[in-house]
């Protein structure tokens, strides 16, 4: 099955997020791929859509954070333009607002999660606002620090506004707060395509062979379940879980019933809901530093238990 790559765009606002998608759009089209765009914004009136252009599969989400208030939207929206087009990719043009699991855990659904490669978070940062960071609430500030800790990609934006000397010890406070991801200080949020994509196969390739000082961000693990399992084994299962699974959701067939359960997991808590129809069986894990192949394998010998 051909799998569509996701990559999400992160910043607070005015970082030069829109003048990065429209960056990649150009080099995205002379490279003759085809792609699609899905913004993301928290009022009424979309600001940023007349800049896109023509030819480029457009879907917007209007009212609120994809994190919170509206991941019922984004999943219908997400699925049509899969279904709709043909994409190499998908590019998620996030609100300022937004937490980057919470947008990872919105973008991935169960019910296409297989079809869906994700790729990372490409964070642009202003470097003017960071250094005046301290004008900020405590929770934007908080924000701020979030979207650079859990980015795969970070674009130091604005870099002509500052003095070399501030744009290095900038970059270094910055660096302090994730030492893994690739930092490029910008203007105008100019990045070759080729350098993202060179970064991403990299992470995607230290994720296939889980090695230890490959130093991984935000991941996303689907299970597709084969057969039913027990909910008393499964919920030991989810006990044992290390604390860097953040998320789950998904849909879950227990031996004890007739038709799966809806599936969530937040830090810890799981909530059940049933269903009264047969849906896909799949499950979405997120969180860092994930074990793929330990995490199925867990999953593969519940499900072994349950049929003997």
């Amino acid at each position: 099955m051909k799998t569509t790559e996701v990559y999400i765009l992160g910043g607070f606002l005015g970082s030069g997020k829109t003048t990065l998608l429209r960056n990649i759009l150009k080099q995205e089209s002379e490279a003759g791929r085809k792609v699609a765009v899905l913004l993301n914004e928290l009022g009424s009136v979309s600001v940023d859509s007349g800049l896109i252009g023509d030819g480029v599969p457009l879907k917007e989400l209007f009212g609120g954070c994809i994190c919170c208030t509206i991941q019922d939207k984004l999943e219908v929206q997400l699925h049509e333009l899969l279904t709709e087009n043909e994409l190499d990719a998908v590019y998620i043009e996030t609100t300022g607002a937004a937490h980057p699991v919470e947008v990872l855990d919105g973008i991935m659904s169960p019910l296409f999660a297989k079809r869906l490669e994700y790729k990372g978070i490409i964070t642009v940062v202003d470097l003017l606002r960071w250094r005046d960071r301290e004008e900020l609430s405590p929770q934007l500030r908080q924000l701020l620090a979030e979207q650079i800790h859990h980015a795969d990609f970070i674009l130091l934006n604005k870099a002509d506004l500052v003095s070399e000397m501030e744009a290095a010890q900038l970059t270094y406070t910055i660096q302090a707060l994730n030492t893994d991801a690739v930092c490029l200080l910008t203007e105008y949020a100019a990045v070759s395509l080729i350098s993202l994509q060179q970064m991403q196969r990299k992470r995607h390739n230290g994720h296939q062979k889980l090695d230890v000082h490959d130093h991984l961000q935000l991941t996303a693990v689907v299970h597709t379940f084969e057969g039913a399992v027990a909910q008393t084994d499964f919920e030991e299962w989810l006990r044992a879980l290390p604390e860097t699974v953040y998320r789950m959701k998904g849909y879950i067939s227990f031996t004890h019933s007739q038709y799966p359960h809806l599936f969530q997991y937040s830090y810890g808590m799981p909530m059940y809901m049933n269903e009264m129809m047969k849906m896909p069986l799949n499950i979405v894990m997120i969180g860092e530093q994930l074990d793929k192949e330990m995490l199925i394998g867990q999953l593969k010998a519940l499900e072994a238990k349950a049929a003997r």
